[in-house]
């Protein structure tokens, strides 16, 4: 298992380490992750997490523009970030004797990342052009629109890219505030993976952040969305001929015990996943909705999105309609194996096969 041999530590300045000993292959993963996302983000400044994730690539004093890319390829290594509704996170993966070349990077830009102005208003434009490419997918489009319908308080009313309003018009303050709140040690975890013993990475790690002070504590999260008392409906208009179903329930968080249950209903409906964002598997012949959409030619195709979150949020189960089947007729269908579940007990042997390919995946 992942947590075999697995070292956590925190340093004083609240820095979290996990350290997990691989010695199958002479590389070393190094990522650092930051309890920031989307889910923090206000009116106004929307995609703001996102936004500061990319000025974290354009330099400090030490690593000016484009020198740490240099560096890691040099080496052999790769190196990038993510942003979403519940983290940002950067990573590098080197050869494992240039390690330490990820944790100068990371130990320098956690404090001396520049937000130059000029800097700042040339990535404007380049998310900006990132929001309107995705605005080209039906399903982004439906997306937001469900969430926005869906959480009316909480910060997963909007998507990790923001709206094009507030990236119009935020500054650079806006974006180092965003940085200087959140990127401390103590909202901080760093995870080193390789071929190395555990005691040895955590000396390495404290050499590099163990200087850097705590940093204030970050503001506490008040938005708490109110229970959904009815259906919401949305319906989202756009160029083509395709029509997408999606229902979407509010569902508790990764730390709900409740959770685990959800993930095996989750493989019954819609097919075994490895249950986290990066999950990616093939839609299951033998799932509910598999059999109940795309065998019945009513659907395209159907999937289930059971996603490990920090606050309660959402599980959806889409279709894409197969014409000439009606969309109502679609919908009926969709809906119908979720009331299954409500009327019939599953049975014992599909739960232990759920499990078994839950496991699998995972």
């Amino acid at each position: 298992m992942f947590t075999q041999n697995l070292l956590r530590t925190t340093l004083a300045n609240g820095l979290t380490i996990l350290v997990k000993p691989a010695p199958t292959a002479p590389v070393a993963s190094v990522w650092l992750w930051y309890r920031v996302g989307s889910r923090l983000e206000t009116p106004g400044v929307t995609g703001v997490s996102h936004w500061v994730e990319h000025m974290l690539f354009k330099g400090t004093e030490a690593f000016p523009p484009g020198e740490a890319d240099r560096q890691v390829a040099r080496v052999g290594g790769v190196r990038n970030a993510m942003t979403w509704i519940d983290f940002t996170t950067y990573y590098q993966t080197v050869p494992a004797e240039h390690f330490e070349l990820a944790l100068q990077i990371e130990a320098d830009r956690l404090v001396n990342s520049r937000f130059d102005p000029d800097e700042v208003n040339s990535e404007r434009t380049v998310i900006i052009s990132e929001r309107q490419g995705i605005e080209n997918e039906p399903t982004f489009l439906l997306g937001e629109e469900i969430k926005a319908a869906a959480f009316k308080v909480h910060g997963y009313h909007h998507d990790t890219i923001g709206w094009q309003c507030d990236l119009e018009q935020m500054t650079r303050d806006d974006l180092y505030n965003h940085y200087r709140r959140y990127y401390t040690p103590r909202n901080a975890v760093i995870v080193v993976v390789g071929p190395f013993a555990g005691p040895e990475v955590v000396e390495k790690i404290t050499a590099y952040f163990g200087g850097i002070e705590s940093g204030p504590p970050p503001p506490p999260e008040r938005s708490i969305e109110p229970r959904q008392m009815g259906e919401r409906r949305v319906l989202r208009r756009g160029p083509g001929d395709t029509v997408y179903i999606s229902a979407a329930y509010h569902v508790p968080p990764a730390s709900h015990p409740d959770y685990f249950p959800l993930v095996v209903l989750d493989t019954i409906l819609g097919g075994a996943s490895a249950m986290g964002m990066f999950a990616d598997a093939e839609p299951s012949r033998s799932s509910r909705l598999y059999r109940a959409l795309v065998e019945t030619g009513l659907a395209a195709d159907a999937s289930t999105q059971l996603l490990p979150t920090v606050a309660p949020f959402l599980y959806s189960l889409d279709a894409t309609v197969q014409a000439p089947a009606e969309p109502d007729a679609v919908e009926a269908a969709l809906l119908a194996q979720v009331q299954r579940l409500v009327d019939e007990p599953v049975s014992q042997a599909e739960v232990n096969k759920a499990i078994k390919q839950t496991q699998a995946q995972f």
